[in-house]
């Protein structure tokens, strides 16, 4: 009679744990923010899953129109090798980035206070700085804040391509720029601008042209600003 109380038990316990829901696997993930308030947008985010997927999110100040007002922008990107890999692997080598990674320097001009960030099941921790104390977090920040001006230089393009066709030669010419110096990264993650710009026949040919060979990922000689 005992051993049916204690069979039951388990039954009942067994039962229980099945109905249970398992919970899935947290998914690491990345997030780098800036703050420079003397610039537009005055701060933005990445965040960033280990499969490359991820979302940019800023906020902008319109003021096309005559008339300023906040406006923001949200996306979904993508990001790819070689950065990905370097951010998930740094950030595992050191600690998920908990660790005081600031180089406090009297003489130091601010460009804007950023935190990268690391959660995952295998570990979380942040780090602050205007300046890095480690070379590599400088160069991490660096790519990441190439991402984000490519993402910038889209919502300036289809602002742009809305109300100021004649600039877009001249800021295409300095995406092609910003692309050859390593300035402006993943521009995969704005084709659908690039792509508009092709399609407008009210954009001088050169512009379209400019935009038609990011799209394709080339980019004309600097000694050549006229193609």
């Amino acid at each position: 009679m005992k051993f049916a109380a204690v069979l039951l038990g388990f039954v009942i316990a067994a039962s229980a744990v099945a109905q249970t829901p398992v919970r899935p696997e947290t998914k690491a993930q990345i997030s780098f923010t800036v703050e420079q308030p003397q610039v537009e947008p005055a701060a933005y985010s990445l965040e960033v899953y280990e499969d490359g997927s991820g979302s940019y999110r800023a906020s902008y100040t319109v003021s096309a129109t005559g008339n300023s007002a906040p406006e923001p922008v949200e996306r979904a990107i993508q990001i790819h090798d070689p950065l990905l890999a370097k951010m998930f692997g740094e950030a595992r080598a050191h600690h998920f980035f908990a660790f005081d990674c600031e180089r406090r320097h009297s003489h130091v001009a601010f460009t804007g206070k950023k935190t990268l960030a690391y959660t995952g099941p295998d570990g979380a921790g942040s780090c602050t700085f205007n300046y890095a104390k480690e070379q590599w977090v400088d160069q991490l920040a660096q790519g990441l804040q190439a991402v984000a001006y490519t993402l910038e230089e889209g919502v300036r393009l289809k602002r742009e391509q809305r109300y100021d066709r004649l600039s877009l030669d001249n800021e295409l010419a300095s995406l092609q720029e910003a692309v050859r110096n390593g300035q402006a990264l993943e521009i995969e993650n704005i084709q659908p601008e690039l792509q508009s710009i092709v399609r407008d026949g009210a954009v001088m040919n050169r512009a379209r042209g400019r935009a038609s060979r990011l799209m394709a990922g080339t980019t004309v000689a600097a000694s050549h600003p006229d193609e």
